[in-house]
């Protein structure tokens, strides 16, 4: 199983290894990562980290003592990985080519799965289901999930702020998104993202609830503060950073504004 040939192809062109390090993104690291501090068992436990990348989040998380074992569709993003690992002085202990919806590794062989970015590119709900199903599979008893989701609201807030919207192309783009969540970048823009699923929140709690995982809960990343139009200036100024870090920490589980971050993660647990 592969995800659809756009998809990878706009991540053989897309520098996703060095997203994470500029502009509004650098929220997204930072509160996806205090998130998952908060979460995640303590080192040396084993994590899955599916779809992730160049490994942003599996070389934290090896750097703290963790056992990871990182899985990406891309095979120009596992490249990467390997030539950054072989550098490090704690290494992430595999990296493999594989599909979230089939995950070589065993049952019950992980504490914890990250699915950081799989779940938006699988557009049919009973693909997300079997991916899903799968973390569930190789997490053991009383292990956690982390699912990251773009919020069904992203398109319109992000063309809001970028002026985006002055493009009839991009116009069509969003309305769909805000009608079923299906994202479709008929366009070719770069800027536009590429073939993708956008999750409402309720929709998240309940794919999660029905691959059986409890003690489900779904918490916005951003906040709010992706959207400043002066984000740089205020992310280099220590004080003015901090606001944005306790505002997205003060909304993250108020259900009436979960939608405004750009990103959601949704967090569960296996009990059986």
């Amino acid at each position: 199983m592969k995800p659809p040939p756009e998809v990878l192809a706009y991540y053989e062109r897309f520098a996703e290894e060095t997203r994470l390090q500029s502009g509004a993104s650098r929220l997204e690291l930072e509160r996806t990562k205090e998130i998952l501090s908060r979460v995640l068992p303590k080192p040396p436990a084993r994590v899955v980290d599916v779809g992730g990348a160049a490994g942003v989040y599996s070389t934290w998380l090896a750097a703290q003592g963790y056992d990871v074992q990182l899985v990406d569709a891309s095979q120009r993003l596992i490249d990467e990985a390997r030539k950054q690992n072989a550098a490090l002085e704690k290494p992430i202990a595999s990296l493999t080519v594989g599909d979230a919806r089939s995950l070589p590794q065993p049952d019950t062989s992980a504490a914890a799965v990250l699915v950081m970015g799989p779940l938006y590119h699988l557009t049919s709900a009973d693909d997300r289901h079997t991916a899903l199903r799968e973390a569930f599979r190789v997490l053991a008893a009383s292990g956690v999930v982390a699912v990251a989701a773009v919020s069904r609201y992203a398109s319109a807030l992000d063309g809001l702020t970028r002026k985006l919207t002055l493009d009839p192309a991009f116009v069509q783009i969003r309305d769909r998104d805000l009608i079923d969540g299906q994202h479709r970048n008929d366009s070719s823009h770069p800027l536009y993202f590429t073939t993708a699923y956008f999750h409402r929140p309720e929709d998240l709690h309940a794919e999660l609830e029905r691959a059986g995982f409890e003690e489900v809960r779904v918490v916005g990343v951003e906040g709010p503060g992706w959207m400043l139009s002066d984000f740089e200036a205020r992310w280099e100024d220590e004080a003015l950073r901090k606001d944005i870090l306790e505002t997205a920490r003060a909304l993250e589980s108020e259900r009436s504004v979960l939608g405004v971050s750009a990103h959601l993660l949704g967090i569960g647990r296996k009990l059986v």
